[in-house]
């Protein structure tokens, strides 16, 4: 089982990047709920496993194709992104400080900042194409405007693969509302608490986003 799941993500990623042509030095993001891989409901069977697995398809690809990848976060960490700190330099992005969890933050996450090399926290990328793996909503970490890819592979285990790309050679409806979310998203906001936002707190800069 695990080692289709690996087989299924490496197919999904190499067909997304033909597509996108894109080139080193880009961006690529990925949404993974294992519980949906699992079968289960986005965040109610959190799998390191099953994350590793699809990760062990995902990330060797990129990495040879001098790509960066960058790891979407639950929406207990507020989407954040888990990039390599090379990356978040080379674009300008600035860092959060949080460490993901399989449950805050998600198995995915969690499998790339124990992966890579100087693995950091951002807020937001602007990611030139990417990949959702059941339904996690990556729009808001695309480059304007999203468009949907049509590949081969339909789905990473029990769930839904969907892709997405940016470049004249993709036409579509834009990504960013392909999907709808289980429940709704918590968001921060600069400088103040959010109060319904769920645990644990992020602390950027001296500023502490928790619920109180």
């Amino acid at each position: 089982m695990l080692e289709e799941l690996t087989e299924q993500a490496k197919l999904a990623v190499e067909q997304v990047l033909d597509a996108a042509k894109l080139e080193r030095g880009g961006l690529f993001v990925v949404g993974c709920s294992s519980s949906e891989v699992c079968g289960s409901k986005i965040g109610t069977n959190s799998s390191l496993e099953t994350a590793q697995a699809v990760f062990a398809g995902i990330y060797p690809v990129l990495k040879e194709r001098g790509i960066y990848l960058a790891a979407q976060c639950c929406e207990h960490l507020n989407r954040a992104i888990i990039i390599e700190r090379e990356a978040a330099q080379k674009f300008g992005y600035e860092e959060v400080n949080v460490v993901p969890q399989p449950k805050a933050g998600g198995s995915f996450a969690t499998t790339a900042y124990a992966t890579f090399a100087q693995p950091v926290a951002v807020e937001e990328v602007h990611a030139d194409a990417g990949m959702d793996i059941g339904g996690t909503l990556i729009g808001m970490h695309l480059k304007r405007v999203a468009v949907p890819v049509r590949i081969a592979v339909k789905q990473i285990g029990r769930r839904t693969c969907f892709v997405h790309g940016r470049g004249q050679n993709l036409s579509a409806a834009c990504g960013h509302t392909m999907m709808k979310a289980n429940y709704e998203p918590a968001y921060w906001t600069r400088g103040a608490v959010q109060r319904d936002a769920p645990r644990p707190c992020i602390l950027k800069k001296h500023v502490l986003y928790s619920v109180l």
